[in-house]
């Protein structure tokens, strides 16, 4: 099989936030009925009506970061309160790795150590290889300080 990109969608979240919502919440159903769906050729995303989506105006190529990553979209929490300092998210970003030998192993060994080398006060709390029918990803869990919050953020990494 010859994969030519790298797929990687984050969930950043305010690392207290996300511990105090945890603790005061039983766990109940998340109704999606009235949720929004993003549609590319590739993939497909629902998220809660009241996020907004932000994306690149070349909706279907993405908007470049490097020669060869492209930023998709996210969609962006509504602010809780005047307390709160960050607005939760998604994204997605791939990058084009055709004419590079590395496969998915090499390459999420590679993210991890950057990321380690590169966010601050970086902790990788799991990082483990998951395989789900004929497919494989990787899913990164960390925690970095962003500026001033403590930001907690889950990952997954896959070839296409």
């Amino acid at each position: 099989m010859n994969f030519n990109k790298i797929f990687s969608i984050a969930l950043s979240s305010c690392f207290f936030w996300s511990q105090l919502v945890a603790e005061q919440t039983i766990a109940a159903p998340i109704i999606t009925s009235s949720w929004r769906t993003l549609s590319r050729n590739n993939y497909s995303l629902k998220y809660p009506q009241n996020w907004d989506l932000q994306q690149s105006e070349n909706t279907e190529s993405g908007t470049v970061v490097s020669p060869t990553v492209r930023y998709q979209f996210a969609v962006l929490s509504q602010l809780e309160s005047t307390q709160d300092k960050f607005r939760e998210n998604v994204n997605l970003v791939i990058e084009d790795i055709n004419g590079r030998k590395i496969d998915l192993d090499a390459y999420a060994q590679l993210a991890a150590d950057q990321l380690k080398s590169q966010m601050k006060n970086c902790k990788i709390l799991e990082h483990k290889k998951i395989n789900k029918g004929s497919r494989q990803y990787y899913q990164t869990v960390w925690t970095w300080d962003y500026e001033t919050l403590p930001l907690k953020v889950e990952q997954y990494t896959w070839l296409l």
